[in-house]
């Protein structure tokens, strides 16, 4: 690369939650949804349980979409992935996942992380999703860590081990990043980062190998590893998707638009929509991924933010099979994918990403569907070194 991008007005900070890892095989979703629904709208008697016992701190809100410090549930091709406050998944899904353990075959896969993650939210303008990605994740890649990565509306979601935490403050400072302690934040002061990362190991290990002394290495090493474990990127083509939130604005007829809100996402959750994946925190309003055909369902198109007409189609890489300790999957594919179509007259493709527990998702707009495989797949043929 020429030169390295510089991310502009980039305000990265922790924010206060620990956090749990749940994967839910589909076919186990019908089990599980009871939880994710009561994860999401608890009970009236719960609505008065301080925003410190359900894994927000901060804001108080009456709002159900300002409870949680963080919370991720998606829907996609490969699982059902859920990111919850530790408490709330001891609570919720433990006593399930070991009570259907027992009396059925089909919770056996269902994981619940072992070890605890904390998550960066990032705020920030001058790139777009796909430049982010490779510019928030690179030094994060390169020393090792483990991350999950997620795109949203309003913002960018980096997902680290509690363990790493003190790693992760160091390689950014290095990276040109300053810690504000008094508000838990870096501040870009206009250093330089490169490109990529972002992982999708279920537990902490540490890793197996040194870590990469290149972004073209950990490209290689990714590919590599994707095709030994037979992992194909998986285009869904019929899978439509649009970016959509919840509205800012509290004035007017939010009440109602908040109902609207809750009212669709029982219905895509009992569906069982084919993709959807719902980002809450206690800062901004719900964030939302999910097929364009199931818009209707939350009524009136005021109650959602976002461009309908925008589309995006999902590349998904299944990730069960790899190893738990397997890391900078996203980095390498991001870099792949980026530096892969932007060549001659061609600029590069705009994608965004998708962490879930055992797998990564790349959203792409439609007509630059068919670019993307190319580079995904020409990756895929060229990670194994020749003999």
């Amino acid at each position: 690369m020429a030169q390295s991008m510089t991310m502009i007005s980039a305000q990265i900070r922790f924010l206060d939650a620990r956090l749990s890892l749940i994967h839910i095989p589909l076919d186990s979703y019908s089990l599980f949804l009871h939880a994710v629904l009561k994860l999401l709208f608890p009970l009236e008697t719960h609505a008065a349980t301080p925003a410190t016992e359900s894994g927000a701190t901060g804001h108080q809100s009456n709002l159900w979409a300002t409870r949680h410090a963080f919370l991720n549930v998606s829907i996609t091709p490969v699982e059902c992935s859920v990111v919850c406050s530790t408490t709330l998944a001891q609570e919720l899904f433990v006593p399930l996942s070991d009570e259907h353990h027992q009396g059925s075959s089909r919770a056996g896969n269902v994981s619940i992380s072992a070890e605890d993650y904390v998550v960066v939210q990032v705020d920030g303008e001058g790139l777009d999703a796909g430049q982010r990605v490779l510019e928030l994740t690179t030094p994060l890649a390169m020393a090792g860590i483990s991350i999950f990565f997620i795109t949203t509306y309003f913002s960018d979601y980096i997902l680290v081990p509690f363990m790493a935490k003190a790693q992760v403050i160091r390689v950014l400072e290095q990276r040109g990043f300053r810690f504000e302690k008094s508000a838990e934040a870096f501040v870009n002061q206009g250093g330089h980062h490169r490109n990529t990362s972002s992982t999708s190991s279920f537990e902490v290990r540490p890793p197996s190998t040194p870590p990469p002394t290149s972004v073209s290495e950990l490209q290689r090493r990714t590919f590599t590893l994707l095709k030994r474990r037979d992992v194909l990127p998986q285009a869904y083509k019929d899978i439509r998707l649009v970016q959509c939130a919840g509205r800012k604005d509290t004035s007017g007829g939010i009440a109602n638009d908040d109902i609207a809100l809750q009212h669709g996402l029982v219905k895509c959750l009992a569906n069982q929509a084919r993709f959807l994946s719902l980002t809450l925190t206690d800062t901004e309003p719900a964030s939302l991924l999910l097929e364009k055909r199931l818009v209707p369902e939350f009524g009136c198109d005021d109650v959602l933010l976002g461009g309908k007409e925008d589309i995006l189609i999902p590349i998904t890489l299944d990730l069960r099979g790899l190893p738990l300790e397997a890391t900078g999957i996203v980095c390498g594919v991001a870099s792949k994918l980026l530096g892969g179509t932007a060549v001659q007259a061609f600029h590069a493709v705009e994608m965004s990403y998708l962490s879930t527990a055992r797998a990564g998702t790349v959203m792409v707009e439609e007509r630059e569907l068919s670019r993307a495989m190319e580079a995904l797949i020409v990756g895929e043929e060229n990670g194994l070194p020749a003999d």
